[in-house]
């Protein structure tokens, strides 16, 4: 599967990301409102956002959210295989500008984005901090079904953090909310 695709939407176009969008996209993760409930809550300071800056670049599969009517980035996401579910894509490490939140652009973004590894992959895995409410809402919006995988993830200050996995495979994206929405 090409993990840094372009794709394009009705209000969205995903992109590689490169490193000359570290300072567009920073301008994005700086709000720390965008972090409250995420478990790495302190992604808005500039050296941790450098450093998840820097994996995505390394690990590939990094992809800038760019509104397509002012050409501006408005967030990132990212493609990887899944590390605990064995032939699954994994789409995550996602975000976007809050004054994109409760609209559409995350159900085009994952539309896109599924719509594109569900071409070769049986089925996506989304990895969700289990505290992480607003992002469990949103994969329930979108038809994601909460698996029985767990995975406990130390962070750098020491805590431990469980992630719960949600996944859609292609018969349930065809026939699920986002398909409908389209």
């Amino acid at each position: 599967m090409d993990r840094q695709p372009k794709l394009e939407g009705e209000r969205l176009l995903l992109r590689p990301l490169g490193e000359g969008d570290r300072e567009e996209l920073y301008a994005v993760a700086s709000d720390p409102e965008l972090w409250a409930l995420h478990p790495a809550h302190d992604r808005w300071q500039r050296p941790v956002f450098d450093a998840m800056f820097d994996d995505a670049l390394a690990h590939g599969g990094g992809l800038a959210v760019i509104e397509r009517a002012g050409g501006a980035i408005i967030g990132s996401s990212q493609f990887r295989p899944s590390a605990q579910i064995a032939g699954a894509v994994e789409i995550g490490w996602t975000f976007l500008a809050r004054g994109h939140w409760g609209g559409t652009a995350n159900r085009e973004l994952k539309r896109l984005m599924l719509a594109h590894a569900l071409g070769t992959a049986e089925r996506a895995v989304f990895r969700v901090g289990a505290d992480n409410l607003r992002s469990r809402r949103a994969m329930e919006k979108i038809g994601g079904r909460l698996t029985d995988a767990t995975q406990e993830v130390m962070f750098p200050d020491g805590r431990t953090i469980t992630h719960v996995f949600y996944e859609i495979d292609r018969a349930g994206f065809a026939a699920g909310p986002l398909m409908r929405a389209a």
